[in-house]
């Protein structure tokens, strides 16, 4: 297993008994804001915490800025677990925090391996991995339980259709960051679009205004602040622009859902559309944090604190609506030199 020195010291405003925690973020990335809010989190509780990563390349902004940086295979790698819980036994870990899709299903799978060696991994079970990663199972678990979604269907159930509602709205059933997604505005554009987008499904194209929620979920597994976010702008597949909207209907949509499908612990993302006629329209569901998600920390949506708070074995105060309303983020890019 590769492994990179310290890139980055920085202080977590430690007390000097406290307890030291490892914590360890996978597949890294470009997440530094995320990184940053649990360093400062950290340095709220006067707790003790080293700030891991793991990534395939080096070349990655949020890894640079750990405490420790680790090289691993890729997740495909039959020994993809192994390094983890090398790592985690190694430099005792007793988080792990899951920053994209890659390794869900797997972190899921294994949870019970972590577990014995103490680290507590935040993901939800494999069966919820499963019904967030395959839309086609989404739209299902929608239907069943009463939730309003598009219409989605396989290409071949939609060219079998005297009249399709155009446009319509083509992706992978197993996408990520917007990937390989497109509208079709006739049949034409369907069957060529098809051809190039694997596993590709089709969906109703609605009109409305996008949100993201953030839904945090305590150990227990209940839900206790949903922050929405409206999207201004996307860049990418993530969020650019971004405005907290405190939206009663939508916030209370969105814990029933993350509350019915049974996901968490953690910080569970939902994707929606509220029509013009105030109907909520669920689009996906990420059993993981958001890459808009510092918005929602920003407005006061502590998250890494009430989740370290978690794992002290504190209860901490949590006001379903208790965050700013209306705050605006305005991304930019930022440099890490090596």
């Amino acid at each position: 297993m590769g492994k990179l020195s310290a890139c980055r010291r920085c202080g977590s405003g430690l007390g000097t008994g406290a307890k030291r925690f490892g914590i360890l973020f996978t597949c890294i990335g470009r997440r530094v804001s995320l990184l940053n809010s649990f360093r400062r989190a950290a340095g709220q509780l006067r707790m003790g915490a080293s700030f891991f990563g793991t990534e395939t390349s080096e070349l990655s902004s949020a890894l640079q800025l750990c405490d420790k940086g680790f090289l691993v295979k890729p997740i495909t790698h039959a020994g993809y677990i192994g390094q983890l819980l090398s790592i985690v036994k190694r430099h005792k870990v007793k988080l792990l925090v899951p920053t994209v899709d890659l390794d869900l299903k797997l972190l899921a799978q294994n949870e019970p391996k972590f577990a014995a060696v103490g680290c507590r991994v935040l993901v939800s079970n494999p069966d919820v991995v499963d019904v967030c990663q395959d839309k086609r199972k989404t739209y299902r678990f929608l239907l069943k339980n009463g939730f309003d979604t598009p219409v989605t269907m396989s290409v071949h159930s939609a060219l079998a259709r005297k009249k399709l509602n155009w446009p319509c709205f083509l992706k992978p059933w197993d996408g990520y960051a917007s990937r390989g997604n497109a509208i079709v505005k006739n049949r034409r554009e369907l069957l060529f679009h098809a051809k190039k987008i694997p596993n590709v499904i089709c969906q109703e194209y609605v009109e409305g205004v996008e949100y993201t929620c953030d839904a945090y979920v305590d150990l227990s597994t209940k839900v206790r602040c949903v922050v929405p976010r409206k999207r201004i702008e996307i860049r990418a597949g993530e969020v650019s622009k971004g405005q907290v909207v405190k939206n009663a209907h939508i916030m209370d949509e969105a814990a029933r859902l993350v509350e019915t499908l049974g996901a968490g612990p953690g910080v569970i993302t939902l994707q929606l559309f509220l029509t013009a006629d105030d109907k909520v329209k669920f689009i996906e569901i990420n059993p993981r944090f958001g890459g808009g998600v510092p918005l929602s920390i920003k407005a006061g949506a502590n998250f890494p604190k009430w989740i370290l708070q978690e794992l002290l074995g504190k209860r901490p105060r949590i006001r379903f609506d208790g965050f700013k309303d209306k705050l605006i983020m305005l991304r930019y890019d930022g440099e890490v030199w090596l």
